[in-house]
């Protein structure tokens, strides 16, 4: 069929609507596009095999075909395999206008709550991961953990968290690439995130404090509210914070069926000024119940894993899928500050928490374990305290933790999923919230 020229032109812009963003940058608490405009993460939890999801090329442009209606700009990728190639995957997304948040540790290499270390062994493999995938543009940053704080006795792992971002971002810095952000998921823990947020970003050194703080958050169970949900909380302690603050994880599914309501709240005019987006849990249907599609006609006979299909042709479970095509409609492409009139200093400076009753148990700025330590019991408190990147160690550490928990599973380990690090299914989580209202 010939076209005409309004015709041909008018294919020719939908056809350019979605187009690659390029390197994201962390600036304040804001995030910006190369062109300087502020960039909202409107995202997708995407883990679809337990090693990697970003190796199947053709799986991922029939996901990318139909991530294209729902309109995300983001997937967050839990766990990836630095030895084998995502160039097809990671082009598919980049084409598509989706960025990639990574989180660096492996199955057997994510920092133990209860016995907390930061081996060479695992500093290698984060390095590893992120030197595979810091040639994608489209990577907007890395997770150096998930949700490893979840009882007021895994805070003691806190130190250990901001030497991994300390080390990631040595490394990032000596191989000369370019500023990707590095930060942290946690887990909506009342008693013990405030505190932790604020440890991440307090003291003063910009080489050890993370570049972005995540929240993996399932406060608001439809029908709710802001001042009913405990988002109100959430954008108190989020006020001027000194980096980007997102949702690294969101969407309750109790009752169901889930409205994301909640996504009108997160990118509208009482929390957009200082929340950076969303992450909805999750893109595969699974047996928590979270997923927006489930896949029909498997590609191959391995793809089905506890009877969950991880491959085939995506279809939509609704009403969800629609919920949430439909509010991201509304919001639209949010638009915040210009990078160029932006002015930083307006954040605020947080000190470092001190040990509470019941709760947090790291007393100030303590000093930061080097490569090869574990906890011994006890941290020194000093002011700008910290240990040189470069300094090596055992892979096994030189010390003991005190008074190990017999807890010795990653906490993010899902209770109601089959992949270690990802946030667990309602039900568990919610033993652990307060909710805040």
């Amino acid at each position: 069929m010939k076209l005409s020229w309004p015709a041909a032109i008018a294919a020719l812009a939908v056809a350019t609507t979605v187009e690659a963003i390029g390197p994201i940058s962390s600036v304040g608490n804001k995030l910006f596009t190369p062109d300087g405009k502020q960039f909202f993460v409107k995202g997708i939890a995407y883990q679809l095999s337990p090693d990697d999801p970003l190796i199947d090329t053709e799986q991922c442009k029939r996901d990318v075909e139909l991530m294209k209606e729902l309109g995300p700009n983001t997937i967050r990728v839990y766990h990836v395999d630095a030895d084998k190639n995502h160039d097809g995957c990671m082009k598919a997304f980049n084409d598509a206008g989706i960025t990639a948040l990574i989180d660096l540790d492996t199955f057997d290499t994510y920092i133990e709550p209860a016995k907390p270390a930061w081996t060479k062994r695992m500093h290698d493999r984060y390095a590893e991961v992120m030197d595979a995938f810091i040639k994608y543009d489209n990577v907007l940053g890395f997770f150096v953990g998930n949700e490893i704080i979840s009882t007021e006795a895994h805070s003691q792992a806190a130190p250990f968290i901001k030497a991994a971002v300390r080390d990631m971002k040595a490394h990032r810095d000596a191989k000369n690439y370019r500023e990707v952000p590095i930060g942290y998921s946690a887990a909506d823990i009342a008693e013990l995130c405030p505190m932790l947020q604020d440890y991440l970003t307090c003291g003063g050194n910009s080489s050890e404090n993370v570049d972005f703080f995540a929240l993996n958050s399932y406060e608001w169970c439809d029908p709710s509210t802001y001042e009913t949900s405990g988002y109100e909380n959430l954008q108190k302690q989020a006020k001027d914070f000194p980096v980007p603050i997102f949702f690294s994880e969101t969407g309750c599914n109790v009752p169901g069926p889930r409205l994301f309501d909640d996504q009108l709240a997160i990118f509208g005019p009482k929390m957009r000024n200082d929340w950076s987006g969303a992450i909805v849990y999750e893109w595969i249907q699974e047996e928590n119940r979270y997923g927006l599609i489930q896949y029909e006609n498997p590609t191959k006979e391995e793809d089905v894993v506890n009877g969950v299909v991880r491959s085939g042709t995506p279809k939509p479970v609704q009403p969800d899928f629609d919920n949430l095509k439909e509010k991201w409609e509304q919001v639209g492409q949010p638009t915040g500050v210009v990078k160029d009139s932006y002015d930083a200093k307006h954040v605020s400076v947080r000190p470092c928490p001190e040990a509470t009753q019941g709760g947090w148990l790291v007393k100030g700025n303590v000093k930061l374990p080097a490569v090869g330590e574990t906890f011994t019991g006890t941290y020194e408190s000093v002011p700008s305290a910290t240990v040189a990147p470069t300094t090596a160690g055992g892979d096994e550490g030189t010390g003991t933790a005190a008074n190990p928990a017999s807890e010795t599973q990653n906490p993010a380990a899902p209770t109601k999923v089959v992949f270690r690090g990802m946030v667990a299914g309602l039900v568990g989580v919610m033993l652990f919230f307060t909710v805040w209202f």
